[in-house]
C-alpha cells in the first residue's frame, strides 16, 4: 500500500498542468484538487509560459508532445519561472528526452499511460522537497566577488555559486568568451571553507605542451636541462584551497590522464622525484567549448569530464542580461576614472541606452573594452555621450532593420498647432520596444523558437516584454 505524506504537513500548493491532452488536463486537475492543491490547466505551451511567468506556482505538470513544439525547449524557461517550480515530465513518448529533461533540472519523468500513485509520489515528493526547502537556514551573505547585475539570469547563476560554496564537489563553468567565468570561479572560492588559501589559476590554452607537467606537477633539482633548482607545480600551489583550470578544452589530450590521475587521488610525483606528494585542493573549472561533443570526437576524456562537472554552472551571454548593462556600465566607468584618476565622470541616458541595444558578442569584456574606449575619446569632457563611443556602436542601432513600425512622432506637415516636441526618453523607448516587437511577430511568422532566435532574448524575456505591452504571443 502506497504510503503518502499527509497534505496538511505542507502549504497548500499550487500546481500547473501543461498538456494538450485536456482529458488528462482533468484527471490530473481533479487529483491535484484531491490532494488539498490549488491546479491550473493549459493546453498549450504559450499558454503554460504565460501562466508560469504570471502565477507563483510550487509544481508544474508538463507534457512533451504539443502541436506547436517540443515540451523539452520550454523545460527551462520554466524552470526559470519566478517561483522557481519544480517539474515533472509526463509524456507518452517513453523515456525519450528523459536524460535531457534531468540534464536541466526536471524532478522526474513520468511515461504515460500512468497509474495515480506512479503520479501521486513523484508530486508528493517534490512538494516535500519544497517545504524543506523554505525551511532551510538562509544562506550567508555572498560575497559576489565583483560579480554585477540583478538580473534573473544572473541571479540564478549566483544561487548557483551559493551551492557550490557550500561544498567540495568539483564545478564546471560554462559560458561563452568573455562572461566572466574567472570571475565566478573566484566568487565559489571566496564563498567556501577554503577562501584563506590560495586560488591558483591554470590557463591550460597557455601551457606549453613540453613543459606542462613540469609546470603542474613541479619537478626536482635536475630533472632537466635548465631545472637548477625544486620547484613545486601549480597543484601543489593551490594545497588548502582552489586550483582553477581556465579553458579546460585546451588542456593537451596527452596530460588529461595524468591530472584526472592527480584529481581522483590527490597526490602528485614531480618531475625527477621518486616519490609522491598528497596534494588537497577544490577543482573549479571553465570552458567555452561542448566538452560533450569533444569526448565523442575523442578529443577530451570522458572519464575527466566526469570528475571536474559534479556540479555545472551556466553563465548567460550579455545579451541575455541587457538589464544589468546599464549597473556594469556605471561601475566599471566609476572603476577605471579611479584607475586612471579623471575624476568621476557623468553619464547621459542616451551613452546607456547605446550600450543597451548592443548584441555585444565578446560580453562583458567587450563592454568593458567599449567603456575605456570611450573614457579615453572624452579626455577632459565632464559626461559621457554616445559621441564617445566607437562608431560602429553608434551606426549599429541606426541600422537596427525597423521598416515601416518605426514611430512617427510628429504631426503631419502644415498641421503646426498639433506638431509636438520628442517625447520623454521612456515614452520612446516603449513605443521603440512595442514596434520592435510587433516587427519581430511578423518577422517570425508566429514561430516562438525563431523570434527568440532573431531576437537574441531566451522566451522569458520575450513573453515578460509580450506581456508588457498587451501583445498577442505565437499560434498554437
Amino acid at each position: 500500500m502506497l504510503c503518502m505524506p499527509k497534505t496538511d504537513r505542507y502549504h497548500v500548493a499550487r500546481i500547473l498542468i501543461i498538456d494538450d491532452d485536456t482529458k488528462i488536463c482533468r484527471m490530473l486537475h481533479g487529483l491535484a484538487k484531491g490532494l488539498g492543491h490549488t491546479p491550473d490547466t493549459a493546453n498549450t505551451l504559450e499558454r503554460g509560459l504565460e501562466l508560469a511567468y504570471g502565477g507563483d506556482y510550487d509544481l508544474i505538470l508538463l507534457d512533451l508532445q504539443f502541436p506547436e513544439g517540443d515540451g523539452l525547449q520550454a523545460l527551462p524557461e520554466l524552470l526559470r519561472a519566478p517561483s522557481r517550480p519544480e517539474v515533472i515530465i509526463i509524456t507518452g513518448a517513453g523515456i525519450q528526452g528523459a536524460e535531457v529533461a534531468f540534464t536541466h533540472g526536471a524532478w522526474d519523468y513520468v511515461p504515460k499511460p500512468f497509474l495515480m500513485d506512479e503520479i501521486s509520489l513523484p508530486i508528493a515528493r517534490a512538494l516535500q522537497y519544497r517545504e524543506e526547502k523554505r525551511a532551510e537556514r538562509p544562506l550567508k551573505t555572498l560575497d559576489r566577488v565583483g560579480i554585477i547585475g540583478s538580473s534573473e539570469a544572473i541571479t540564478h547563476c549566483l544561487e548557483s555559486v551559493a551551492k557550490a560554496s557550500a561544498s567540495d564537489a568539483s564545478v564546471l563553468i560554462r559560458g561563452e568568451t568573455g562572461t566572466g567565468k574567472e570571475l565566478f570561479a573566484r566568487a565559489i572560492h571566496a564563498n567556501s571553507r577554503r577562501s584563506g588559501a590560495n586560488f591558483i589559476v591554470v590557463d591550460c590554452g597557455a601551457l606549453p605542451e613540453t613543459l606542462v607537467e613540469s609546470i603542474l606537477f613541479g619537478h626536482e633539482r635536475g630533472a632537466f636541462t635548465g631545472a637548477e633548482r625544486r620547484r613545486d607545480g601549480l597543484l601543489q600551489q593551490a594545497q588548502g584551497g582552489t586550483l582553477f583550470l581556465d579553458e579546460i578544452g585546451e588542456l593537451p589530450y596527452a596530460m588529461q590522464k595524468a591530472l584526472l590521475r592527480a584529481i581522483q587521488e590527490k597526490r602528485v610525483r614531480p618531475l625527477g622525484s621518486a616519490q609522491e606528494v598528497a596534494v588537497d585542493f577544490r577543482v573549479v573549472a571553465a570552458t567555452n567549448k561542448d566538452l560533450d561533443a569533444m569526448v565523442r570526437e575523442h578529443a577530451f576524456r570522458e572519464d575527466l569530464l566526469y570528475r571536474v562537472r559534479a556540479l555545472e554552472i551556466v553563465l548567460p551571454p550579455l545579451r541575455e542580461r541587457r538589464g544589468d548593462i546599464p549597473e556594469i556600465a556605471i561601475h566599471k566607468i566609476q572603476r577605471l576614472c579611479q584607475q586612471y584618476g579623471t575624476g568621476i565622470k557623468g553619464i547621459s541616458q542616451e551613452f546607456l541606452d547605446i550600450l543597451s541595444a548592443q548584441v555585444w558578442p565578446g560580453n562583458v569584456r567587450e563592454l568593458i573594452n567599449a567603456l575605456e574606449y570611450a573614457l579615453a575619446s572624452a579626455g577632459s569632457d565632464p559626461t559621457l555621450y554616445p559621441k564617445h563611443l566607437p562608431h560602429t556602436y553608434r551606426a549599429a542601432v541606426l541600422r537596427a532593420d525597423v521598416g515601416d513600425h518605426t514611430p512617427q512622432w510628429t504631426a503631419a506637415k502644415g498641421d503646426e498647432a498639433s506638431t509636438r516636441d520628442l517625447p520623454p526618453l521612456s515614452e520612446f523607448r516603449s513605443r521603440y520596444e512595442r514596434s520592435y516587437l510587433s516587427l519581430l511577430l511578423e518577422k517570425a511568422e508566429g514561430n516562438r523558437q525563431r523570434a527568440c532566435e532573431l531576437s537574441g532574448m531566451s522566451q522569458s524575456q520575450l513573453y515578460a516584454l509580450l506581456k508588457k505591452h498587451n501583445l498577442t504571443g505565437f499560434r498554437p
